[in-house]
């Protein structure tokens, strides 16, 4: 499954983004798949798990504070997900992923990069 991330940038405390992640090949695997949002902070080692659709398709997030202000959605006619970005605080700056859970797909996308600054 290949995978492409958009919708990063730059934006101040408090403002809003939407992530989108489309899959270009094998799209019936991914739109059967539990699919979930990472996110790699810089310097750290690995990425952490954001968001991400149950094995039932039920919504769950790693916080309140992200399942507050972040959604997840999908919508299989695009073979998209997206993830659904307010109140945003510096401390969401990171390079955001999509991919498979529990168990991602051997390719992962290039990412996008979400800077919260002032």
């Amino acid at each position: 499954v290949q995978l492409v991330e958009s919708g990063g940038g730059l934006v101040q405390p408090g403002g809003s983004l939407r992530l989108s992640c489309i899959a270009s090949s094998n799209v019936d695997i991914f739109n059967s798949a539990a699919v979930a949002w990472y996110r790699l902070v810089s310097g750290k080692q690995q990425r952490e798990l954001v968001a991400w659709f149950s094995g039932t398709g039920q919504p769950r997030y790693t916080s309140d504070s992200v399942k507050n202000r972040f959604t997840i959605s999908r919508v299989g006619a695009k073979n998209a997900v997206y993830l659904d970005m307010t109140n945003l605080q510096p401390g969401d700056t990171a390079h955001y992923y999509c991919n498979r859970v529990p168990r991602p797909f051997d390719s992962w996308g290039q990412g996008t990069q979400v800077t919260v600054s002032s």
